[in-house]
Order: C-alpha cells, then sequence, then structure tokens
C-alpha cells in the first residue's frame, strides 16, 4: 500500500506529484531543488549552498517519513552544469556517514526548475 508524504520541512510540490511515496519499507522523495521552504526562495546563488539546501529538503522528506540520511539507498544527482560536480561532491559527503554511503548517479542535465543548479532525489528505508 502506497502514502504519500507532506511535510513542511520541504518546499510544497508544485507541480501533480508528492513529496515522497512510502511503498513497503520503501521511501521515494521527487527531487528537491535549493527552494528554502520557509522562504520559497532558493538558499543561495552557488553550488555548495544550493546542494546543501536540496539535501536538507530531502532529509526532510525522509524524517517526515520515519527514514533517515543514513538509511538512503540511492540517490541522482541532476547539476545544470558538470563542472560543477566536485563543489557539489565536497558538499554532499558530509550528508553521509562513510559507513552508510548510497549508491549514486550525477548526470548533467539541459536545464532544473527555476534555474536551480542542483536537484537531488533519493531512494531510502524505513
Amino acid at each position: 500500500m502506497r502514502k504519500q508524504i507532506k511535510t513542511a520541512a520541504a518546499p510544497a510540490a508544485i507541480g501533480p506529484y508528492a513529496q515522497g511515496n512510502i511503498f513497503g519499507r520503501l521511501i521515494f522523495t521527487s527531487g528537491q531543488i535549493p527552494i528554502d521552504p520557509e522562504t520559497g526562495d532558493f538558499a543561495g546563488s552557488g553550488i555548495e549552498e544550493q546542494t546543501a539546501q536540496a539535501l536538507k529538503n530531502v532529509r526532510g522528506i525522509l524524517e517526515a517519513a520515519g527514514s533517515s540520511m543514513d538509511r538512503v539507498l540511492k540517490t541522482t544527482v541532476f547539476l545544470s552544469d558538470i563542472n560543477n560536480f566536485a563543489l557539489m561532491n565536497g558538499v554532499y559527503e558530509t550528508f553521509f556517514e562513510s559507513g552508510a554511503l548510497p549508491s549514486r548517479s550525477a548526470v548533467e542535465v539541459a536545464g532544473l526548475p527555476r534555474g536551480a543548479l542542483v536537484e537531488i532525489e533519493a531512494i531510502a528505508y524505513i
């Protein structure tokens, strides 16, 4: 049985999708761009600030579902410029413990919603 997640700890959906869905003991987050859920604005203009906010948003959805960052199995990182990979990666690694690293894909895309530099989605267990 599927259960949708809705939390104020991440930006509200800006389209016909859920912030996250639980199916069984898995939580699937929608892609999170760097919108601060309190202000509705981007957390910053640089890749490091935007990566941190996107991951905070992912964390907020996971925690609302009863999960956490150390239970993430897989992430997908979408970058508007692959040249930002190293800077993104430096922030990304601070959100995960070395013993609980998820699988990950990182790809460059032609564009992201609202001109974001990064978007991150995750699959975790509960």
